[in-house]
């Protein structure tokens, strides 16, 4: 995908994650990393009275340590790799089990581990796995307001009618059970509901809004909210980024020109905002102090771009990679950790704007930047 320097600086940064991976899986081969606490992997997985029903082993990011080990055993071809991955994925079946804490991150969830093991072992009970979750999936969409509930309810907060701009990193498990099975019904659900968010969530300048509530009994937007950004009407990063690389996952899938198009146009809204040096703060129309980063926001955002660059004219290209390895290079060079003494890789990553802890280390950020530095090798393994 690259070529010449950035080809030498993306092979050696591989290298560096490649050999921070071998030592850390060893360390957390049991666990469902969730983050690295003072440099040590947590563990999702552990029983604790602490937990809500959507918390613990049903935490929404419990399928990237399996995704990065699949990333590793695509890359290294060592069997090791997938034996850690399926420890997430058998350990998983414990939501199926238990069901109250599943809502529509389901395919954060299976997605990276039990289809990337359908895809690349073809292990039958990854498949049932896989099926399972996205039937859970499209037993969330509402016909009337034509999309995919977002929680379950929240508290007091009635969610019948939320909807997240994260779901387009879901409904690729609807798209792999529609080519797998041959059953329609699943692709047309994920295409109405990235339909809904198309013409609801995108604003006209390309920014996008985090959470929309519907009617949902009669349909039609009621309101928006904020979320994990800064304000409502505000500009949540990562939030512009699931919706700059999920809409290209939808274009791969149905290739329906619109959902490349308004790709686009999110990537050249974010590729405007994208600071001098690079590093991506947690909201756009954030007050410029303090200065909360995201850099999950940059790692996703580069996948998306990449992925942008492979679809478009020679003379596009790039336009997407250029801006993708800007902010990866700022990533490696002074937000990344590739100590093994470490378990985490990046760092300065954020949750929420309002979000009591901030720059912090979690595991689906560092799933996302190994996924940037794999697709600029131009080998990658493409789970969603």
């Amino acid at each position: 995908m690259v070529t010449g320097n950035n080809k030498i600086w993306a092979d050696s940064v591989i290298q560096r994650i490649t050999n921070k991976i071998e030592v850390v899986s060893e360390r957390s081969k049991d666990k469902i990393p969730a983050k690295a606490v003072d440099g040590v992997h947590d563990d999702r997985s552990l029983q604790t009275l602490d937990w809500n029903d959507d918390d613990g082993i049903n935490w929404w990011t419990n399928g990237f340590w399996g995704g990065m080990m699949w990333l590793m055993y695509h890359e290294t071809k060592e069997e090791k790799y997938a034996d850690i991955a399926r420890v997430s994925e058998k350990k998983l079946d414990r939501c199926f089990e238990y069901y109250y804490g599943l809502h529509h991150d389901v395919g954060f969830m299976w997605l990276p581990t039990a289809v990337a093991d359908y895809r690349l072992t073809k292990n039958p009970e990854a498949r049932r796995r896989a099926l399972h979750a996205a039937n859970l999936l499209a037993g969330r969409f509402n016909p009337a307001g034509k999309f995919i509930r977002a929680w379950n309810n929240v508290g007091e907060d009635d969610t019948r009618g939320w909807a997240i701009i994260d779901c387009l990193f879901n409904i690729p498990l609807l798209y792999w059970a529609s080519e797998e099975t041959a059953d329609p019904r699943f692709k047309q659900i994920a295409m109405i509901h990235a339909d809904t968010v198309m013409d609801t969530f995108i604003r006209p300048d390309g920014s996008v809004n985090h959470i929309v509530e519907f009617d949902p009994f009669h349909g039609g937007v009621v309101r928006t909210y904020g979320g994990q950004g800064y304000e409502d009407g505000s500009s949540w990063t990562r939030g512009q980024t699931w919706a700059l690389y999920g809409f290209v996952i939808s274009y791969l899938h149905t290739e329906k020109k619109e959902y490349l198009d308004t790709a686009k146009k999110v990537a050249h809204y974010f590729m405007a905002n994208i600071p001098e040096n690079g590093i991506i703060p947690v909201d756009f129309r954030q007050p410029k102090e303090p200065a909360w980063e995201d850099s999950i926001a940059a790692a996703v955002a580069a996948c998306g771009l990449i992925e942008i660059a492979k679809l478009v004219g020679e003379y596009e290209k790039d336009v997407y990679i250029n801006a993708a390895i800007k902010m990866l290079k700022a990533l490696e060079q002074s937000r990344c950790n590739f100590e093994c003494d470490n378990d985490g890789i990046l760092q300065n990553c954020t949750g929420a704007y309002h979000s009591p802890v901030k720059h912090e280390n979690f595991t689906y950020g560092d799933f996302y930047f190994m996924e940037a530095m794999f697709k600029l090798k131009g080998e990658d393994f493409f789970i969603w």
